[in-house]
């Protein structure tokens, strides 16, 4: 709870929306569904291929897939497929106004645990070389998953939190340049962002005067506050999303996962139970509404998930729905998400559809 409040009052005081149409759809692409977690920087590439044609589906009007637009040398391959005279239709492509944001899976991940990214201390030699492999290896996913997107006709951009002005301030977003998400937006492109590797700054509070320092608020009673950047952390993709939504206010927001949804324990245990939908009050606190409980929830985090895992995807998911927009969360490449990227489940929710879907109580 103490969490959400710090990243409530973070995001109302930072400047105005900067996007100028109505988003339709964000979505989050889960590393665990899109990558092989137990095999190294190793992308799932059925299940992408089957979730970048669903998204296809649900944000181009035509039946007919568009044109390609990966025309870069794929491995394996000996030539780059491009055909100037596909694009002599523009209708084909015109795409809903969709905000993609994945996570890192089986990329990122061991470069951050192993060199303490998520921890800060940005001035060890070891972090620091964590940070910019970290980086190097969520960017290469990135690079994948926009191509995947381009390949059915969806003109997907890559768009890095670092590279366009994300900064947390004790691990919570204190400033993000969304003009550069809304532009390309306006301009007719898919912005696709990932969790990254951001630059974190710490406020100390102090009665002495530092002469080294460089930057200090005085907040009225003599206490000086210093901000300084302590290092870096990582910048999760549910987190990207809970702050895009409170701006771009989407209609709804996709979590695609490798599960049907959430469940009241670790999903591969007996008896484990899908909840079905997730009621949110007007202070962020949450309850299962279907089915009715009697045991508490366990929710889990990987020993190498240095984002938070579940844990932090239902409190993203609480903040998006006390703002009035649903979230489902659902198997990724199923007949199940692809209901929930056409915004099927928005009037009612099927009994036959499997997913968890988070709203608010209003």
């Amino acid at each position: 709870m103490e969490q959400n409040k710090n990243q409530s009052q973070t995001q109302t005081s930072l400047p105005h929306s900067p996007f100028t149409q109505p988003i339709r759809c964000i979505v989050k692409l889960g590393g665990a569904a899109i990558t092989c977690k137990s095999e190294l920087e190793t992308v799932n590439e059925e299940i992408l291929q089957k979730v970048s044609e669903q998204l296809r589906q649900a944000m181009i009007a035509p039946s007919e897939k568009p044109p390609g637009m990966d025309w870069s040398k794929r491995p394996g391959g000996s030539e780059i497929c491009c055909n100037p005279e596909e694009f002599v239709d523009h209708s084909a492509m015109e795409c809903s106004p969709f905000i993609v944001v994945h996570g890192a899976g089986s990329f990122g991940h061991f470069q951050a645990s192993k060199s303490g990214v998520h921890k800060g201390q940005l001035n060890k030699p070891l972090v620091k070389g964590g940070f910019v492999a970290t980086r190097i290896s969520v960017t290469t996913l990135n690079l994948e998953i926009v191509r995947a997107l381009a390949r059915e006709g969806i003109p997907s951009i890559g768009m890095s939190p670092f590279s366009c002005g994300w900064f947390t301030s004790e691990r919570h977003v204190s400033s993000a340049d969304l003009s550069s998400v809304a532009k390309a937006i306006d301009s007719g492109f898919t912005p696709v962002l990932h969790g990254d590797a951001v630059l974190d700054e710490i406020q100390v509070e102090t009665q002495c005067i530092l002469f080294y320092c460089s930057l200090f608020i005085n907040n009225g009673n003599g206490i000086f506050k210093l901000v300084c950047f302590q290092g870096c952390t990582i910048l999760s993709g549910d987190v990207i999303i809970s702050h895009l939504a409170v701006y771009s206010k989407p209609k709804y927001v996709v979590f695609l996962t490798d599960v049907y949804g959430v469940y009241d324990r670790p999903p591969t245990e007996p008896d484990a139970i899908l909840l079905k939908e997730i009621a949110v009050a007007e202070d962020g606190s949450w309850s299962v509404v279907k089915p009715k409980l009697q045991n508490s929830i366990e929710l889990t985090v990987a020993a190498h998930d240095t984002t938070g895992g579940m844990k932090t995807k239902i409190s993203e998911a609480a903040m998006i729905a006390k703002l009035g927009i649903d979230v489902y969360i659902v198997k990724a490449a199923t007949s199940h998400s692809l209901r929930a990227l056409n915004g099927d489940l928005r009037s009612s929710i099927p009994d036959d559809w499997l997913g968890t879907v988070v709203r608010s109580l209003r």
